[in-house]
């Protein structure tokens, strides 16, 4: 009968010593390891990325003392925004939401137009919602 030799997963030599081994020693463990980790950390910084970008067309769009502005949502697309990440979002009602990139956010407004706005802090958002009644 001949034993089926188990191999490192990093390097692919041969392993010696317990059956139940995965690297031939902690060299080959620890880049194993960290080129997995490295590939989700890459991927979160690209999601990152996005966000931070889609925070800076935002904040281009809303010029400094304005709370609000409605916009067409193709005119973000056509700047690059990514409708598909955000950071969190807040319910203004139950069925309509703000999207939000850090401090800036958005609501589907109508017939293809936005709202933009930016988080001014402790109960903005309730006062928005309070004050917006049905948008």
């Amino acid at each position: 009968m001949e034993l089926k030799r188990k191999r490192c997963l990093y390097c692919g030599s041969i392993i010696h010593g317990r059956s139940d081994k995965k690297f031939c020693d902690d060299k080959c463990r620890s880049s194993h390891n960290n080129q997995h980790k490295d590939e989700v950390v890459d991927e979160v910084k690209s999601i990152q990325y996005i966000q931070k970008a889609n925070r800076k067309i935002l904040m281009m769009v809303l010029k400094d003392g304005v709370e609000s502005v409605k916009v067409p949502k193709e005119r973000l697309s056509q700047m690059g925004f990514n409708f598909k990440y955000h950071t969190h979002h807040f319910a203004h009602s139950p069925n309509k939401f703000f999207w939000f990139n850090f401090d800036y956010g958005i609501l589907d407004y109508w017939d293809g137009w936005v709202l933009v706005v930016r988080d001014m802090g402790e109960g903005y958002l309730e006062n928005l919602k309070r004050i917006g009644g049905d948008l």
